[in-house]
């Protein structure tokens, strides 16, 4: 009886031992298996807040390369510059000063914004080394498409307040891109610039929006550059910045490098304002600006902040004006803080100063000033720059 007992006991264990093999090896198989298809099936796709897959590849923009170059344009500038220079002890002159002149060659880029061939360009290509003391004597501008023409430019206007230029040569059909809303554009965005860096025709490359709005680079007088790390070279000058649909939303302009080349750090002209002076030149060859004439601005310092119980130095100061002039007669006094202009907050003159020369000539101007502590409304007129 006991040897039916341990008998019993001991298949009983023998059954548990091999019951438990077997669950062991289903779970090790089922492990394997699912390590398996781990290794050999592709993962499921993370999807990123941009609604971005990580298993999806860089975007494919052939399409819109193809459809976009052949609106941008090599420009070549033949110039003969003449500069003056003073000889205080007339060793060279009888007048004292020596007159230098000098042929010089200027190359960039171009973007063909009107089927009928107008071109939007920087200045500085066009003028090159134009400024104190050197004067253009002789400007031949040829320019040459993707299709390897080349043709005479006429100089239509330039606008070195914003280093833009507009050119035209006598064609029609040319191939142009679309204006896009450079207000819209998000930090990050893809975009892509098309020139001739180092006159290497036809150069793509691509990258992101790296920051907008930007201002107070020491570029140009009136300011907003949108900020880029898509490769941008000598040569690039001119050329598009375009934006996934192939938009036009730029126009490049400069680099910022420590050795003159490209470091990621590159800038162009928002559309929206190159649009705005390409129409002003087109019409009438140079660019007409607003002002709030006989008004001298200046920053809010803290002395004057405490002086003038403004809350914070942001805003223009009315530093000097006229009493004869149109502003005193609306009201705008000396020590006035402009706070506001048309509703847009004005954070320095210098942005006071674009807000006015982008308002239309003969309009009247709302200024929310800053007086005695308290905020007023006075209505102003926009004359022409350059009026009194």
């Amino acid at each position: 009886m006991m040897k039916q007992r341990l008998l019993s006991v001991m298949m009983l264990v023998a059954i548990a031992f091999t019951a438990s093999m077997v669950l062991t090896g289903r779970m090790r198989d089922a492990n394997d298996a699912r390590a398996q298809n781990r290794a050999g099936q592709t993962p499921p796709a993370v999807t990123t807040p941009g609604g971005v897959t990580a298993a999806q590849t860089l975007p494919d923009f052939s399409r819109i390369a193809e459809r976009t170059i052949p609106a941008v344009v090599n420009i070549s500038a033949m110039q003969v510059i003449r500069r003056d220079i003073q000889d205080p002890f007339r060793l060279y002159s009888r007048r004292g000063v020596i007159t230098q002149r000098i042929p010089s060659n200027a190359v960039g880029s171009g973007v063909i914004v009107s089927p009928d061939g107008y071109i939007l360009t920087n200045n500085h290509v066009v003028t090159g080394e134009a400024g104190d003391n050197v004067t253009i004597e002789q400007l031949d501008l040829t320019i040459t498409t993707s299709d390897k023409r080349e043709l005479p430019a006429k100089l239509i206007g330039v606008d070195p307040a914003t280093d833009l230029a507009v050119l035209k040569v006598e064609a029609n059909n040319l191939p142009t891109m679309p204006w896009g809303d450079s207000s819209k554009l998000k930090v990050a965005e893809w975009v892509l610039a098309i020139g001739n860096p180092y006159q290497l025709s036809e150069t793509v490359t691509l990258g992101i929006v790296s920051a907008v709005g930007r201002t107070n680079l020491g570029v140009s007088t009136f300011e907003d550059f949108i900020q880029t790390d898509a490769a941008i070279n000598p040569g690039n000058s001119g050329g598009a910045l375009i934006n996934a649909r192939g938009e036009l939303v730029g126009i490049n302009t400069v680099i910022f490098s420590r050795s003159g080349g490209y470091q990621g750090i590159g800038f162009a002209v928002s559309s929206n304002l190159a649009r705005r002076i390409f129409g002003e030149l087109r019409q009438y060859g140079e660019v007409r600006r607003g002002s709030i004439s006989a008004v001298r601005f200046g920053p809010v310092t803290s002395y004057y902040q405490r002086r003038f119980r403004a809350p914070d130095t942001r805003g223009a100061l009315v530093y000097e004006l006229e009493r004869e002039s149109a502003a005193y007669r609306a009201g705008l006094d000396a020590g006035d803080i402009v706070v506001a202009f048309n509703g847009t907050d004005v954070q320095d003159p210098r942005q006071l100063d674009q807000l006015m020369s982008e308002a239309p000539i003969g309009s009247t101007a709302t200024l929310r000033v800053l007086r005695d502590g308290k905020r007023i409304d006075v209505r102003v007129p926009i004359q022409k720059r350059g009026t009194s």
